[in-house]
């Protein structure tokens, strides 16, 4: 499990007013670190790039093709209607077995797209505690939501595990969730 530790110096301090710098220059940045670093730490010879899609970031495996992570900030519920979207899936890659779903890193009632914004996901945690922290970026505007992609030995496409966060500013009671599942 990746060390969050840090996020600890800001959250506390960080109001509404100030969030969306903060997110963006701070918090962000400091996140792909922790990430990148990582990921890097298990596979030394990969070849990390950055890409942004319709408001959302993706940390792009190059060298063996997969998705490391993936983060936005809500805009609350999007109006893009999924039909439009399943054609697309549909073309996706699954040869995973019945118990994987094309899942998405980013869910598509936040913006999330397809391409390399899907990621071989167990239906079983797709469709149940996945679920929890998507509900509440969606309805927590101003939110940063995130995923990162944990994988085990080699190349492989399916990944071993997934963090999932929710870093929402001004919040009380909790400004930071995170999830983990094995996958």
């Amino acid at each position: 499990m990746t060390n969050y530790a840090e996020l600890n110096l800001f959250l506390p301090h960080l109001s509404r007013t100030d969030a969306d710098t903060a997110l963006h220059e701070v918090i962000t940045p400091l996140l792909v670190d922790l990430w990148a670093n990582d990921y890097f730490r298990r596979f030394a010879s990969c070849e990390l790039i950055e890409a942004s899609v319709g408001g959302f970031s993706y940390l792009f495996d190059v060298s063996t093709e997969r998705l490391v992570a993936a983060w936005g900030i809500s805009q609350g519920k999007s109006s893009v209607p999924r039909k439009e979207i399943a054609t697309r899936m549909r073309g996706h890659p699954l040869s995973n077995g019945g118990m994987y779903h094309r899942g998405h890193a980013i869910p598509h009632t936040l913006g999330g797209s397809t391409d390399i914004n899907l990621v071989p996901q167990l239906g079983k945690i797709n469709s149940g505690p996945f679920q929890v922290l998507e509900r509440l970026a969606v309805s927590s505007p101003g939110a940063l939501y995130f995923t990162y992609w944990l994988y085990g030995p080699g190349d492989g496409q399916v990944p071993i595990g997934v963090e999932q966060g929710l870093l929402s500013p001004g919040a009380t009671a909790y400004p930071f969730r995170l999830s983990t599942f094995a996958n």
